[in-house]
Parts: C-alpha cells; structure tokens; sequence
C-alpha cells in the first residue's frame, strides 16, 4: 500500500469508518424495510458499499467483480422480478 503519513492514514481510516458505516446502515434498512423495492434499492446500495470498501482495501478486481455481478446482475435481476410480479396496492384491489 503507498505510504500515507498520519494524516493520509487518519483520512483513510475516517474514510473506511463511514464506508462500513453505510454500508451497514443500508444492510439493516434492507431487513426492516416493509417495501420489497426499497429494500432491493437498499440491497444495490449496500453492495456498491462493499464494492468501496473493496476498493479501499485495495483489491480493485473484487471491487469491479461486485459492481459487475452482483449489482450489475443480481441487483437487477431482483428489482425486474419485483416488478413484474403481480402485487396489490395496500387499500386498493385489483
């Protein structure tokens, strides 16, 4: 890893606390989250979080990876799913 200093090194450090902390933040709201679409937006979101931290870690291929596969497929692949199921509008019957 290239040398930072103490002031490099406290900016990376900050930089990772608020990465996991998103991360985290959005892993959660996908648990809690009564809405199957906002809970996938969060899912694409908490993935582009690990992508970062990938990235941060500097291992840029796994980065690129999640971004590729995961958001890139599974991420879509859920949302298209969720919207081409046939669902009911909560107080209005089809």
């Amino acid at each position: 890893m290239i040398e930072l200093g103490t002031i490099g090194a406290a900016l990376e450090m900050a930089v990772f606390g608020l990465l996991a902390f998103i991360t985290l933040f959005f892993a959660i709201f996908v648990v809690i989250a009564k809405d199957i679409v906002r809970a996938g937006l969060a899912l694409i979101m908490c993935m582009f979080g690990v992508a970062a931290l990938y990235i941060l870690l500097n291992a840029q291929f796994l980065g690129i990876i999640q971004v590729l596969v995961y958001i890139g497929a599974i991420g879509v692949l859920i949302l298209f799913a969720v919207m081409l199921t046939k669902h009911e509008i909560r107080g209005e019957p089809r």
